[in-house]
């Protein structure tokens, strides 16, 4: 009477379905390895949303006080909610609130939301409503960055050129944000004259009130005429400095008197808040770039992140194959565009390196199995653990892991724990067959059964051993996890 693993072995050996069952699992490991996602380390969600509030004439402690820590108290009834950071400041705050590591973000974004809708009618008056309310995440940051700079080219120029180059690349369906550093962008800026403005009558206020009313447009309704129907539109948006210029502030005593009066309308490049540098070491010569080393030139950087779930290698490789495209068709022919960090690139040099690894080891066990036992014994081990890695690499797309960093060292691990189990089936299987006692079909059965059954306890002992690590929670959760 057989075990649990004697009876296994008998019914494999005897099954028809045995070697279909092989090629499949090896067929399912093959269209895993292609099709799963790759990228250099796991993605964390880790919701987070930011919260701006505006409170014009608020000193810092006045925002604090009568804004910040009310909505703080709010915002800690939701359960989800791990840590809330805010900062004040003049005319305003900005509130963060970080979720729990893999919390929904679209449920993270409705629940703050819905709260903050619910507290309204507790804010102060004077504060802006509703309060701009900004998604975010850890999945935001760049897997590629791309510097634009050109030595006829200065901060504004660059900015306007990336800022059409953006709107292309966010057309890419994987790619989540693309964001601009550096440049210029342009800026209508109004300085106010106090003396005209005293002159005249009229407060910063009003004016402020008249430019937030003037750069809007509402529908002001329907026309129906010969079946046909016109949609009425009421204002428009301010578009340039003229159209800035010519509103109108004030019409006291008879007198038209518009915001050029009163004030110094400039239309061009804004103030440099955030710049980038584009400077030029020995390696720029062998790239193609011939820029004395000890120049530096004005540059502006678009960073691309992508969706979640996504292959890190492929959403790279669609963005630079638009950018080339994009050079040819919108962007000015002196324009360089250099690629400052492509994390695709190196996502799958490492995976396809620790791949390589992985070969290498199960190579290097099966020769040590045939120079100790025989080729016959490592022809067994040999199929048995390409077949369970190739169905733990497709177990482990299904339940949605990539192949990164962390899972690739946990498949090379867990070779170990394979080999050691394999090693001791095949090396009794071995020792019987050298007995003759019994048929070969019986020997493996019988030397199965042996060392079956403690072999599997051993087995589920480790994993039990390394259980725990997939309840760590946190932001080491998912390096834990595979």
């Amino acid at each position: 009477m057989y075990g649990l693993a004697g009876k296994l072995a008998r019914y494999f050996i005897d099954s028809k379905l045995t070697p279909i069952l092989i090629l499949v699992s090896l067929a399912l490991g093959l269209f895993a390895v292609v099709t799963t996602p790759k990228e250099e380390e796991p993605q964390i969600v880790v919701p987070m949303i930011d919260i701006y509030i505006s409170y014009p004439g608020a000193t810092p402690e006045e925002v604090e006080s009568r804004v910040v820590i009310p909505l703080e108290k709010k915002l800690w009834e939701l359960k989800d909610i791990e840590y809330i950071y805010s900062a004040s400041m003049n005319g305003g705050a900005i509130v963060t609130a970080r979720f729990y590591v893999g919390t929904d973000p679209v449920k993270a974004l409705v629940d703050l939301n819905s709260k903050m809708m619910s507290a309204l009618d507790l804010a102060p008056p004077g504060v802006v409503l509703p309060p701009l309310i900004k998604p975010m995440s850890i999945d935001d940051v760049p897997i590629l960055t791309l510097t634009l700079w050109g030595e006829d080219y200065d901060w504004f120029t660059l900015r306007r050129i990336a800022a059409t180059l953006q709107n292309e690349i966010k057309k890419i369906e994987n790619v989540a944000d693309v964001f601009v550093l550096g440049g210029r962008p342009r800026e209508v800026r109004v300085l106010l004259d106090p003396a005209k403005l005293d002159a005249y009558g009229v407060s910063p206020l009003r004016i402020a009130e008249i430019l937030r009313a003037a750069n809007a447009q509402a529908v002001g309704g329907r026309l129906r005429k010969e079946n046909r129907e016109f949609l009425i539109k009421v204002g428009g948006f301010l578009k340039s400095g003229e159209d800035v210029a010519r509103l109108v502030v004030s019409t006291e005593g008879g007198r038209v008197v518009y915001l050029k009066d009163v004030a110094r309308i400039t239309d061009g490049p804004s103030e440099v808040r955030d710049y980038v540098l584009m400077g030029f070491g020995p390696a720029a010569e062998s790239k193609g770039i011939d820029v004395p080393e000890d120049k530096i030139l004005p540059a502006v950087t678009l960073a691309v992140s992508k969706r979640k779930g996504t292959n890190a290698v492929d959403v790279a490789q669609e963005v630079l194959k638009l950018v080339e495209h994009a050079k040819q068709r919108l962007l000015p022919g002196d324009l360089q565009i250099t690629v400052t960090r492509n994390y695709g690139e190196t996502a799958r040099e490492k995976a396809n390196e620790l791949l390589e690894h992985l070969l290498i080891a199960t190579f290097s066990v099966i020769l040590l199995i045939a120079v100790a036992l025989g080729v016959r014994e490592a022809l067994v081990v040999g199929i048995a653990v390409p077949v369970t890695l190739a169905i733990a690499l497709f177990l482990s797309e299904m339940y949605g892991f990539t192949l990164n960093r962390v899972t690739l060292f946990a498949l090379i691990f867990a070779i170990g724990i394979l080999v050691d189990d394999a090693i001791v089936v095949v090396e009794n299987i071995h020792r019987w067959f050298e007995m003759q006692k019994l048929p070969p079909q019986d020997a493996i059965v019988r030397a199965t059964d042996e060392v079956g059954n403690p072999t599997i306890l051993a087995t589920f002992t480790v994993i039990a051993a390394l259980m725990p690590m997939a309840f760590v929670t946190g932001l080491m959760g998912p390096y834990m996890r595979p």
